[in-house]
């Protein structure tokens, strides 16, 4: 589900599941295991994490979530949670590469990262839960506060609108927007220049702008029941098969 390549001191982690990279419980536990042992990864002082084909990842695997119900639900969004968590606190400089589609889960998975880069073309970022008719787990949701500027915060998370490459650029969403031939370099080239920091520095500086959500996201247990509550519902299911089938149309 993850394929690593090493580049001198940048660990090139590359998403590949499915067709669209989406999350379910097998690639978000997958994710977690890479970013919680990375400390144990010799010689790499920086990571690359990026998809595959025309999508970085379009999201939660939707369907999984219908075909597995409650039974799949509650493990499903403790590993979504691992996941985004792993990414959130890793010590070492992450730089998403979008190669294409980042879309609901999958943009959270990048707002995860230090610095977002996209290539241009047909892949869209955004998040439309709220279209689909689910709530942000908590760690999602303070990953995109701390990733968008406040004027875009709330056109982002409410209208679930998504963006190209220039319009993702021009709303703070990503660093860069770059030709798709481009972005690997330019991705590798960013990682190299944070690889040459002083390791501890940088984790501490990190620690420090991320530990406030982290300490908050202990004590959120009310909220993470709630959301779980809410992914479990029969009229969210129903709002998720409509959301699907407006897919379709």
């Amino acid at each position: 589900m993850i394929q690593r390549e090493q580049h001198e001191t940048v660990t090139v982690l590359r998403l590949e599941h499915g067709k669209v990279q989406a999350l379910d419980l097998e690639l978000c536990h997958e994710i977690a295991d890479a970013f919680e042992h990375a400390d144990e990864w010799e010689g790499t002082r920086a990571i690359v994490l990026v998809g595959t084909g025309s999508s970085f990842s379009a999201g939660v695997d939707l369907k999984r979530v219908l075909d597995g119900g409650a039974s799949y639900v509650g493990p499903f969004l403790d590993a979504l949670d691992r996941a985004l968590g792993a990414v959130f606190r890793c010590p070492k400089p992450v730089v998403a590469a979008l190669n294409g589609h980042a879309i609901a889960g999958g943009y959270a998975l990048a707002a995860a990262a230090d610095i977002r880069l996209m290539a241009r073309g047909k892949g869209r970022v955004g998040v439309p839960e709220l279209a689909v008719g689910v709530p942000f787990p908590w760690i999602a949701l303070e990953a995109l506060r701390l990733a968008t500027p406040p004027e875009s915060l709330q056109e982002l998370l409410y209208l679930g609108e998504t963006y190209n490459a220039d319009d993702a650029l021009a709303r703070g969403l990503v660093d860069e927007a770059l030709e798709a031939d481009e972005l690997m370099r330019r991705a590798l080239a960013i990682a190299q220049k944070l690889a040459r920091t002083q390791p501890a520095a940088f984790a501490l500086t990190k620690r420090q702008l991320r530990q406030a959500s982290l300490d908050a996201w202990k004590q959120q247990t009310s909220h993470e029941r709630m959301v779980r509550l809410a992914w479990s519902h029969p009229d969210t299911h129903a709002a998720i098969r409509a959301y699907l089938e407006s897919l379709r149309k």
